[in-house]
C-alpha cells in the first residue's frame, strides 16, 4: 500500500477540489497514458488494483509508470463513539486527482495492448477516464 514514509502533520483538513488539473497533464514517461476526466479521491488501494489489473494484462511485457501518489491523510472516528474529543485517527490515503490528471502511463507495448490495459485499468478506479496516446506519437503517424 502505498503511503508517504513520513509527515510533517498527521492530520488534514479536507480541502476542495475544483479546476482542472495544472500540473502532471502531459504524458512524459510512456507513450500512452489514462487520464482523469471527474475530480475525486483515489485511495491507495485502488491505485495498486489499477496496476496490478495493467501489469497483468500486458503480461509483464512493457513498463507502467504510476504518476499520483497518495499523500492525504483521511481521518475516521471509531464506531459508535459519541460526538465531539477530537480527529479522528487517521485511516487511508488519498490521491487529489483533477481533470486532465495523467495517471498512469504504459509504455513498450502494442496500441490494441494499451487500450486494454488501460480499459482493465478504468474499472477499478471510481472516476470517468480516457485513454490518450502521447502528442509526438500522434504527429509522427498523420
Amino acid at each position: 500500500m502505498l503511503m508517504p514514509k513520513r509527515v510533517k502533520r498527521r492530520r488534514q483538513h479536507r480541502g476542495r477540489m475544483k479546476g482542472v488539473a495544472t500540473k502532471g497533464n502531459n504524458i512524459t514517461y510512456g507513450s500512452y497514458g489514462l487520464v482523469a476526466q471527474e475530480c475525486a479521491w483515489i485511495t491507495s488501494n485502488q491505485i495498486e488494483a489499477a496496476r496490478v489489473a495493467m501489469t497483468r494484462s500486458i503480461k509483464r511485457g512493457g513498463k507502467v509508470y504510476i504518476k499520483i501518489f497518495p499523500h492525504k491523510p483521511v481521518t475516521k472516528k471509531p464506531a459508535e463513539v459519541r460526538m465531539g474529543s477530537g480527529k479522528g485517527a487517521p485511516e487511508y490515503w488519498v490521491a487529489v486527482v483533477k481533470p486532465g490528471r495523467v495517471m498512469f502511463e504504459i509504455d513498450g507495448v502494442t496500441e490494441a495492448q494499451a487500450r486494454e490495459a488501460i480499459r482493465l485499468a478504468m474499472h477499478k478506479l471510481p472516476i470517468k477516464c480516457k485513454f490518450a496516446i502521447k502528442e509526438e506519437a500522434k504527429g509522427g503517424e498523420a
